[in-house]
């Protein structure tokens, strides 16, 4: 850098304002982006999202599309048990959260063995046993963060709460994927390790 040269000096080759602008018409909207794609996969993007009762209309706005359109794939998918519908003036759907979760525990026969579905568990249950220990309870909901809080910073106390959290869902997940019949229209709880 030349001695007379000052970083707020303006380099020779800038932009000297001669160009036109781009023509932004030109590019893809960043909503249509959003917004793409065939209905019915908008609209499931827009249902696995739902969790109050949300009126057709709202749905068909949110997945960019008629109401009609909306209504006919939201009859649809409360057939096949994605959604449930809540009759009333007007009509409500909320995302079935039951057809979800049988959805990940069939995922997880379907690509694992039991053995491994067995070794993942214990695992987890194994990590799970080290955050009783650690926080002296039994369910990281029973923890206070703020007493935890007075071992460790607040952050690494809530990101061992979280990841806790996080363990027994996978744990519940798994030890229901492990049985072949888990409880019909349960969910996975606490696991007892």
């Amino acid at each position: 850098m030349d001695s007379r040269e000052r970083l707020t000096d303006i380099p020779e080759d800038a932009y000297d304002g001669d160009r036109s602008p781009p023509d932004l018409a030109e590019f893809v909207s960043p909503e249509s982006l959003l917004k793409g794609g065939p209905i019915r996969e908008r609209l499931l993007d827009v249902v696995t999202g739902l969790r109050t009762p949300t009126k057709v209309s709202d749905i068909a706005d949110l997945a960019d599309c008629d109401t009609e359109t909306a209504r006919d794939y939201l009859e649809w998918f409360d057939e096949m048990g994605l959604v449930h519908r809540q009759d009333g003036r007007p009509v409500r759907y909320e995302r079935n959260d039951e057809y979800f979760q049988w959805r990940r525990i069939n995922r997880i026969r379907e690509n694992y063995a039991e053995r491994e579905i067995v070794e993942a568990l214990s695992d987890a249950i194994e990590q799970i046993e080290d955050y009783r220990d650690q926080f002296d309870a039994d369910d990281p909901n029973d923890v206070s963060l703020v007493e935890a809080s007075q071992d460790m910073t607040t952050e690494d106390a809530w990101e061992d709460l979280s990841e806790w959290k996080t363990l027994e869902r996978r744990a519940a997940l798994l030890d229901a994927a492990r049985r072949d019949h888990p409880t019909s229209g349960s969910t996975p709880g606490h696991i007892d390790a």
